[in-house]
């Protein structure tokens, strides 16, 4: 089970990571281009939201199901497991937090170009954060 879990948690980043790069780069050229933010842009970003929350949900089952189990959070020395059992998952929910407010406050804004920015701003740093906190040598092992 912790593998079917584990390869679901990999397949899912891609997604998540493609559409939320797509849905930075729709709400900066909305908002460069001035343009009406319309239903269109609502749904990359809903989708954007959606596949980062169902990515958290994922990673949270994978942490609880982990082999590893709680005795790791001992081990801090070791620099990789320090990073997959606590920073990576402490900073991915910090993104997926900042990146849940960038959408809760989009649907407060009057205009279309506040609503771009607020999309803009949260989701590119939840972005950043993420990329920040992706393990990348057990990506590409």
């Amino acid at each position: 089970m912790y593998e079917i879990i584990q390869k679901a948690h990999s397949g899912v980043a891609y997604l998540a990571l493609t559409v939320l790069v797509v849905a930075v780069i729709n709400a900066l050229l909305g908002y460069t281009s001035k343009k009406a933010f319309t239903d269109k842009d609502r749904k990359i970003a809903l989708f954007a939201l959606i596949f980062c929350h169902i990515q958290l949900l994922l990673g949270l089952i994978l942490y609880f199901v982990s082999p590893m189990g709680f005795d790791v959070l001992g081990e801090m020395s070791d620099s990789l497991l320090r990073k997959t059992s606590l920073e990576h998952p402490l900073t991915n929910i910090l993104a997926i937090a900042l990146i849940t407010v960038g959408w809760s406050t989009h649907k407060k804004q009057q205009t279309d170009q506040a609503k771009f920015t607020k999309i803009a701003l949260f989701y590119f740093i939840g972005l950043v954060l993420l990329l920040a906190m992706i393990p990348w040598n057990l990506w590409f092992n």
